[in-house]
């Protein structure tokens, strides 16, 4: 499907500065992900582990409140970029540059006719000679690129919206998308022109094919690739797209039969064609919402005396996969083990998944009774709630990772079904950060579950959805909400704590080079306890990012604070409390004045959340005095 181009005045910018010339400097934050590579990481070392601890903020920005928070959990996610002494940021109604050192806004780009920027992410090519430096970001079916040199703009409707943050890799523009058709397409970022599109369902006659069932449309609501960034191995010319489950049921799959690629997979592209390379699906048949929302990290690594290219990516499976970017090739193992099966009729599982030897898994996978919280780890009306959810819910079943939900006949003896991880994943949007000097990824994980059963749908027999003693919202936390009140996963508060034991919420480092775990420890702290058992984890879903410093810098948690980890041995070195929590990835960079600075979007989790509409998106800069 050819991109239908509309380009329009129908936004304006007012005074500006000029931009700065093209990224590159040690001191930038180019991309989403700083690098195409996707390492997020940063060769500055002015903060380091010995003065880290003297952080304090320096400066703030507010953001219009997105809209998008009144209906969905995460808030405002978006990741600035900084670029020669400039940081370019996006609110709900308006594209703006400031002073990287000041916060003092240079231009501003106000955004019209009810178009809303991306809450993610934006892109910037610096221009090739014939056309200036260029920002582009998308605005559900729109993309918008502002030349602000010239202070003109362009507004280009394309046929899905796509949420998160474009990448640009010469003059090559590439999206994802979050609604029909499931694809990845690359634009010229010059004139928006399409230079290749890749489906996410192959066509008829196409390799592939034949994983779905013979009535699949591949232009439907399936296997979105609604992770937030792309990465790119600039050397060998590939682009990695991380693609979400099957579709339109998470959890009920009788209508697609089969393996059902590309879904929940890892695919190699072409960059210049969108030719496919290789692909690596994580998941076969989802039936748990496992999707990928995070692209994968790049990283070299020696291993027995070989530099080895290396991809890695963490799923909400609670697992990460490394393998050989070059040719898809598992580097420490995955083996096809049989798991359990579904009872619901009609469904036929997958009956094996691909499970990694190494790493471990860096989630929980798996519950017993004994994993239920008690009284010594929380409180005695936490712990009383946890086990009224248990035996109301006729205690629950679980045989392992990849236990899929089960139809609950009274006469049968099946119990509630709990799954690890829950809807909401072992690793999320955050994704993972490589230091290539250490050769660690970081990521940060959630031990969390969801319960419930498959039960017969009323208005379309032989269609089953899921469901349990609280109706559709089935995740085992503390949350007594009426079953009909929009769920606020990360809205903090006793209303957020996890029925398993603690750590509900870890930071995880693993040797790239032996697939080890090298050190894990709690993210988050539940200050409503006693001291000696505030150490819980908590629950977010935000990225870190590491420094030449020694230092992971990561909000995510819904404790409100930002926090620096000891890259090396994982020691929290400092943390600072936000007005609010931060879901997004922090950036960190040098700034005009010469001083490295540190900065992330604190924002509400959703409009349940106690924050004024002044305070409910900031960015907030920290720095050394």
């Amino acid at each position: 499907m050819m991109i239908a181009r509309v380009l329009s005045m129908a936004l304006t910018l007012v005074p500006m500065a000029l931009l700065g010339q093209a990224p590159g400097n040690d001191g930038d934050w180019a991309t989403y992900n700083r690098d195409l590579a996707g390492t997020r990481y940063s060769p500055l070392a002015d903060i380091d582990v010995d003065n880290v601890a003297s952080l304090e903020p320096i400066w703030s920005y507010s953001l219009v409140p997105h809209p998008s928070t009144d209906t969905l959990t995460g808030g405002y996610q978006f990741t600035p970029l900084v670029i020669d002494g400039r940081m370019y940021v996006a609110g709900a109604d308006h594209v703006a540059a400031l002073d990287a050192a000041t916060g003092e806004e240079l231009w501003r780009f106000a955004m019209r006719d009810g178009l809303v920027p991306s809450r993610r992410g934006l892109a910037y090519w610096p221009g090739d000679g014939d056309l200036g430096p260029t920002v582009a970001l998308t605005a559900g079916r729109a993309l918008v690129r502002i030349l602000p040199n010239n202070q003109t703009s362009s507004l280009q409707v394309l046929p899905f919206a796509y949420f998160g943050a474009p990448v640009v890799f010469e003059n090559l523009l590439i999206l994802g998308s979050n609604t029909p058709p499931g694809s990845v397409r690359a634009l010229d970022v010059r004139d928006g022109s399409e230079v290749w599109a890749f489906s996410s369902i192959p066509e008829p006659g196409e390799p592939g094919r034949d994983s779905w069932g013979a009535d699949v449309d591949p232009g439907d609501s399936r296997a979105f690739h609604w992770a937030f960034s792309f990465t790119i191995d600039v050397e060998r010319e590939l682009v990695f797209a991380a693609f979400e489950s099957a579709g339109p049921s998470d959890y009920f799959g009788a209508d697609r039969p089969g393996d059902n690629l590309y879904a929940d997979s890892i695919v190699a592209l072409d960059v210049r064609t969108g030719e496919r390379r290789w692909h690596f699906q994580t998941v076969h048949h989802d039936l748990w919402d496992f999707d990928l929302p995070a692209a994968p990290t790049l990283l070299d690594v020696d291993i027995d005396g070989e530099r080895v290219p290396i991809l890695a990516l963490a799923g909400k499976t609670g697992f990460v996969y490394i393998v050989n970017r070059e040719t898809g090739e598992p580097v420490f193992g995955i083996e096809e083990r049989a798991v359990p099966q579904s009872n619901v009729p009609g469904e036929q599982s997958a009956p094996t998944q691909p499970i990694p030897i190494k790493p471990p898994p860096i989630a929980k996978v798996a519950f017993s009774e004994a994993d239920i919280v008690t009284a010594a780890d929380t409180t005695d009306a936490h712990a009383a709630f946890c086990r009224r959810i248990y035996e109301e819910s006729g205690g629950f079943f679980n045989a392992g990772p990849y236990t899929p939900y089960m139809r609950r006949q009274a006469d049968a003896g099946i119990a509630s079904t709990i799954v690890f991880p829950g809807s909401i994943g072992g690793a999320n949007w955050g994704g993972m950060a490589a230091d290539p000097s250490l050769g660690y990824l970081f990521v940060n994980v959630m031990n969390e579950g969801s319960f419930g059963w498959m039960q017969e749908r009323s208005d379309l027999p032989g269609a089953y959805v899921r469901t349990s003693i609280h109706g559709p919202l089935s995740r085992f936390w503390w949350n007594e909400t009426p079953s009909n009140t929009p769920g606020n996963v990360l809205g903090g508060g006793e209303g957020a704590w996890p029925c398993n034991k603690p750590p509900w919420a870890e930071l995880v480092a693993i040797d790239g080079a032996t697939g080890d775990i090298v050190w894990r420890v709690p993210l988050g702290r539940t200050d409503e306890l006693p001291e000696d058992r505030r150490e819980t984890g908590r629950l977010g879903m935000g990225g870190p990012i590491v420094t030449a410093g020694g230092l992971v810098f990561i909000g995510a948690t819904n404790d409100r604070r930002f926090r620096a980890f000891d890259a090396r041995t994982g020691e929290e070195l400092w943390s600072a409390l936000l007005p609010m929590s931060a879901y997004a990835v922090p950036v960190t960079y040098r700034a005009g004045d010469g001083k490295q600075y540190v900065a992330i979007v604190a924002a509400a989790a959703s409009a349940l959340d106690d924050a004024s509409p002044a305070d409910a998106q900031q960015l907030i800069v920290f720095g050394l005095e």
